[in-house]
């Protein structure tokens, strides 16, 4: 579903990427682990372009979307991404904030859209605060319906960076429930987080990162219980999980 080939990123001199190899199938979750500036989150961000790779490929369902004559709109539309700002806007309804998506992205018109992000604020829970603006919502709610945005576009991968870091601790389970029912209905996702215990019971490979290289990976039990390389366990066992 979604394939990184000798992705390398570069920031002037700085190498953040050095060449990843990663291949996520339809279905799986993955987790993207390792200490602050290992090139996760520049990662994830290569995956839809925000950030030009500097050399090497990105490929969704078959689709180069690195290649010269990709139309980028179009291949994003595969991709949906849910950041650590929530980055609605203000002067619209959470219903107005998803429904706008779809207006402007896939072309509905306005009642369809609002049929559609009706319903896809029911599906992370949200249906009761459909009319509330940004400001009325908890940071919680603000990261659902953020969430609702990306899923109503119907993308075949979805990614999430660090979708929880900016939450208050009891928020933080709603956002981890939605997620893992999105996991459920057979959504591929890519995810960069410090939630280690979750990664625990609901990833299917969890990826340990440094250095801007993929140090190790295997299944959450392999990662946590048993890593293999002195820098997975040196990080590991300064985080809790």
């Amino acid at each position: 579903m979604l394939q990184l080939i000798a992705l390398h990123k570069s920031f002037g001199t700085v190498d953040v990427l050095k060449g990843i190899d990663l291949k996520v199938t339809p279905g799986e979750m993955v987790f993207l682990i390792g200490p602050s500036g290992s090139g996760k989150s520049t990662l994830l961000r290569c995956c839809n372009r925000l950030e030009e790779p500097t050399s090497g490929a990105v490929v969704v369902e078959g689709v180069d979307i690195t290649g010269p004559k990709v139309d980028l709109n179009k291949a994003r539309r595969r991709i949906g991404m849910v950041f650590q700002s929530f980055n609605l806007y203000p002067h619209k309804t959470a219903l107005g904030n998803v429904a706008l998506a779809l207006i402007k992205v896939s072309g509905l018109s306005r009642r369809a859209a609002r049929e559609k992000a009706m319903a896809a604020l029911s599906d992370v829970g949200l249906a009761d605060k459909a009319e509330n603006y940004p400001a009325q919502l908890s940071g919680g709610q603000q990261q659902r319906v953020a969430i609702a945005r990306a899923l109503a576009l119907e993308p075949k991968v979805m990614l999430f960076d660090e979708p929880t870091s900016a939450l208050d601790p009891e928020l933080v389970g709603d956002v981890l429930d939605v997620m893992r029912k999105v996991r459920e209905a057979g959504m591929t996702m890519l995810v960069v987080s410090h939630e280690m215990r979750f990664a625990a019971e609901a990833a299917d490979r969890v990826i340990f990162m440094d250095g801007g290289v993929i140090v190790e990976e295997g299944s959450p039990q392999e990662i946590f219980r048993a890593p293999k390389e002195a820098r997975t366990q040196t990080f590991l066992s300064r985080v809790s999980h």
